[in-house]
């Protein structure tokens, strides 16, 4: 067999395992170690198979993702999902849709605080649905906007996966966390506005509160968060001011968290466990990813099959743009049925190639990618955060919960074209920190 159709054959078996239910890294390693072995043998195999793991987990660079988990993890232990809860409802709770509003922005700021989509879903579902169901609030959109909130940590940083990208395709890791800010402003704007449409629709669906905070109540409830408008100020400042790496934000980020839990007595013995357990866990997973990554990687390189498709689609007489919707069609049906993670690992080898080729910004790409296999996040059948919400919400059906995110799902879909359309909204301060 041609090293190209041994590379095709072995992009097939690893959707078969996916969707068997493999775990991501062993599929990864498996197809790659038996891929190399067909095309350059079992010599080359081994050694790529034994070197790829040092590698990896002695890389300086890759120390980003550990530490930004750790301060995730040490923060949301303290509990500051229900301070964030009182303070967005403070600030907006009292308009019509309010609550449902200010649901998306602690889902956002949660999410983009824990890196877990899971655990940002549960968390926020847990605070938000009880508060929402007390005023009357439909089904439909309460659960809507705790699921569309909990997708925008993928754009907000720290975001695990934008370092990821950056990780496997050489792109600056600060530059691309800094380019999901707008983005996600951006995102959280429309699902408030769609609130307010679906509010304005039909009024029933999210009864009058009666009252409105006081200025003093919501600077109260400011002093609360402060912590984590600092330590995001510190860290995310200093890499778009220059003054950190990544690398270096994030250590600065770890050792605040752990020193804000301490002073204010939030973190006890058993929750500081807990959050180290955790992120302990999640980085193992994710380097593991990593390793198969890098072995997938080279075996794709091996078997040219991104040589052969940057040429075959560089020659066609097409407009990038048509090329660009194709590719973003199909990770969105892809994003249906495979975890974003996964996706990202398996695709970007062979897209980031095409997209570079075809004259497109490779930080814009990773935002513009990353967003629409997010939004397999809420469609069936995989739809995790759904599924996520029906676990918290036992008397609330799967097809409302459905139902309800088909108006956030288009505002995602809305806010990709906007980004397509204008790519300056995602590249701006990129291009300023330079």
């Amino acid at each position: 067999m041609s090293p190209e159709l041994i590379g095709f054959l072995g992009i097939i078996a690893i959707l078969i395992l996916f969707f068997l239910k493999i775990p991501v890294a062993i599929t990864l390693i498996i197809v790659s170690l038996l891929g190399t072995t067909l095309i350059r043998g079992w010599d080359v195999a081994f050694a790529q198979l034994g070197r790829t793991p040092f590698d990896i987990s002695s890389d300086y660079s890759l120390s980003v993702i550990p530490l930004f988990i750790l301060m995730g993890m040490i923060l949301s232990y303290t509990g500051i999902g229900k301070d964030l809860y009182r303070m967005v409802d403070s600030w907006i709770g009292h308009l019509r849709g309010g609550l449902a509003m200010a649901t998306i922005g602690t889902a956002a700021i949660f999410s983009s605080i824990s890196g877990s989509l899971n655990a940002t879903t549960a968390t926020v579902a847990k605070i938000a649905l009880p508060e929402m169901e007390k005023y009357k609030y439909k089904p439909g959109l309460s659960t809507s906007s705790v699921a569309a909130g909990g997708t925008l940590g993928i754009l907000i940083p720290p975001s695990v996966i934008l370092i990821l990208y950056g990780i496997l395709t050489r792109e600056p890791i600060g530059a691309l966390l800094i380019s999901g800010i707008i983005p996600g402003i951006l995102q959280i704007t429309i699902f408030i506005i769609t609130v307010y449409i679906l509010v304005r629709k039909d009024p029933s669906i999210a009864p009058p509160r009666e009252g409105k905070a006081s200025n003093s109540e919501r600077l109260r409830t400011l002093k609360n968060i402060w912590p984590f408008i600092g330590l995001f100020l510190v860290s995310i400042g200093g890499i778009y001011l220059g003054i950190f790496t990544p690398t270096e934000a994030a250590g600065v980020g770890a050792f605040g968290a752990l020193l804000f839990a301490l002073l204010s007595r939030k973190l006890t013995w058993e929750s500081l466990k807990g959050s180290l357990n955790e992120s302990v866990r999640l980085t193992a997973f994710i380097f593991f990813i990593l390793m198969g990554a890098n072995l997938f990687g080279q075996f794709l390189v091996i078997s040219r099959i991104p040589v052969m498709l940057t040429t075959y689609i560089g020659n066609l007489d097409l407009n990038p743009y048509i090329i660009l919707i194709g590719i973003l069609i199909i990770l969105l049906v892809l994003g249906c049925f495979i975890e974003s993670l996964a996706l990202v690992v398996i695709t970007l080898p062979i897209l980031y190639p095409i997209i570079t080729e075809l004259g497109f910004n490779g930080i814009w790409f990773g935002v513009i990618m990353i967003m629409v296999i997010n939004i397999g996040a809420l469609t069936p059948p995989l739809g995790i955060s759904v599924y996520v919400i029906k676990g918290v919400a036992k008397n609330i059906s799967l097809q409302t919960i459905f139902r309800g995110v088909v108006p956030m799902i288009i505002a995602m879909i809305v806010c990709v074209g906007i980004l397509v359309i204008f790519p300056q909204i995602v590249t701006i301060l990129p291009d300023l920190m330079n």
